[in-house]
């Protein structure tokens, strides 16, 4: 693809700004296109378009609220093949993650959320006093600024302007400079589909910048609401934010997510569900698997079936999955090469990725074992595909070392005993929990978030749509 400049989105007006920042392709190194680079005033122009739209999209009725929504829809539909392809040139994704799994199920969630509108209504509760009624009611907030990460575009684009908007909210995306493209499509499909200038605004700016853009939206008295999605370091930031100026967020942030191999496992289900867990978009999903407890009984015998598995499928032709940038693969290098100085060993892959120089941030597939609980590579998500592996006897050890982190949320249980597994879900602390198949799973009619150090708040189905909504009772006299 030829170089060229990636818009902001802002009052249905497509703006170039003078100052741009370039966009990496990790799969060349190289610069595949630049963006504009908002300011702190172009933030401000962004919430107040937001403000301005809020009052007639607020009162849209919601049958045409929906249409639109599903006209979105439709054309994101339309133009998947080429959306795939922007998310795969900025943040490296293969084919199957790109359009096979994350543009479809953005699409999924967005037909899911439109299709509730209809269904947002209040209630006549009986109260105390006679001679008076009440009603609750159920309204728009205003306007909500959505901050969202690079590794699953479309689905964190969707899923955070759609639910704002079929709530009857206007919104603003604050994008990853790392995908200011694959935003900017979303935008543009909304814009498209015809909603009103204003109600989706877009804007991206330079690493240096998102500081004081972000805290620009958040101080401003329009914004009613936060949605973060990304890493626990900067969502702390974010909340912080947040409190000193008493706005409420929704936080879904990062993960250390187990998947227990219990006894009596089926093997192929569980060797399948780990790995798919594991190395899924490189690893680069927060629900990814990074820990994989083994019964002591199986574990032999389940870690010869991983290498069986893994050989089996390896491509010598192909290079190795890429990572985002040079810097993502830095740390997890150390991480890796931390734990093996401190007594791991690789079950499968090595110290090193041959590759060649011209091939962009690739970075092949490892398991570890012989880790331990105080190692980095344990406790710190490595948003890779990278996974440690340790060994139980008991399921109370499981649970303990799954609930270790200070993270909560997916996590997955692989056993033949569903009343077991069952069991086990209401123990493990935390947002999913996920019995015979992979610990990521996200789909429109399943909530969506997590627990301690992994956020608060729901996204998807009927929860996510209430976080875009508040409660006002009103009573009078008969």
């Amino acid at each position: 693809m030829s170089i060229s400049s990636v818009p902001l989105i802002i009052n249905g007006k497509e703006e170039h700004t003078p100052s741009t920042f370039d966009v990496i392709s990790p799969y060349t190194n190289q610069v595949c296109w630049t963006a504009s680079a908002a300011t702190p005033d172009d933030a401000i122009r962004a919430v107040e378009a937001a403000d301005a739209a809020f009052e007639g999209w607020s009162a849209t009725k919601p049958a045409k609220r929906r249409d639109i929504l599903l006209r979105a829809a439709d054309l994101l539909e339309e133009r998947l093949v080429d959306n795939a392809e922007y998310m795969r040139t900025e943040m490296g994704a293969d084919v199957g993650a790109s359009e096979g799994f994350v543009v479809p199920l953005a699409i999924r969630m967005l037909r899911e959320v439109a299709s509730r509108i209809t269904s947002i209504c209040g209630s006549v509760p009986v109260v105390e006093g006679e001679g008076q009624s009440a009603m609750v009611f159920k309204e728009a907030m205003g306007v909500i600024l959505g901050i969202v990460p690079w590794n699953a575009p479309y689905v964190f684009g969707i899923r955070s302007a759609a639910c704002a908007l079929a709530a009857g909210n206007t919104t603003i995306l604050k994008s990853s400079e790392l995908t200011p493209r694959c935003y900017w499509a979303i935008g543009r499909a909304f814009e498209d589909a015809g909603l009103p200038a204003g109600c989706l605004n877009v804007i991206h700016c330079r690493p240096q910048d998102a500081p004081e853009v972000v805290n620009a939206m958040i101080e401003h008295p329009a914004v009613r609401k936060i949605n973060f999605t990304g890493s626990t370091a900067v969502g702390r930031k974010i909340a912080r934010s947040c409190g000193q100026n008493l706005k409420p967020c929704l936080m879904e942030l990062g993960g250390k997510n187990s998947s227990i191999v219990c006894e009596d496992a089926d093997m192929q289900t569980a060797v399948q569900g780990v790995l798919a867990g594991a190395f899924l978009n490189s690893g680069q999903i927060c629900m990814a698997t990074d820990r994989i407890l083994v019964h002591s009984a199986i574990a032999p015998t389940f870690i010869e079936a991983l290498q069986k598995a893994l050989a089996s499928g390896a491509d010598t032709s192909s290079l190795p999955p890429t990572l985002v940038n040079t810097a993502s693969k830095t740390r997890v290098e150390s991480l890796i090469s931390s734990a093996v100085a401190s007594g791991a060993h690789f079950i499968s892959g090595s110290a090193e990725t041959k590759v060649p120089s011209d091939s962009g941030v690739r970075m092949a597939p490892s398991i570890l074992g012989g880790v331990k609980e105080n190692m980095s590579l344990w406790q710190e998500e490595s948003f890779a595909s990278v996974a440690a592996c340790m060994v139980f006897d008991s399921e109370d050890e499981a649970i303990r070392l799954a609930n270790s982190s200070g993270y909560g949320l997916s996590a997955s249980v692989f056993t033949e005993d569903l009343r077991k597994g069952l069991a086990m879900a209401k123990r493990i602390q935390s947002g999913a929990v996920h019995i015979n198949s992979m610990t990521i799973h996200d789909e429109p009619v399943l909530p969506h978030g997590g627990v301690k150090n992994s956020g608060w708040g729901r996204f998807n189905a009927a929860e996510g749509l209430d976080e875009f909504l508040v409660t006002k009772s009103v009573t009078w006299m008969d």
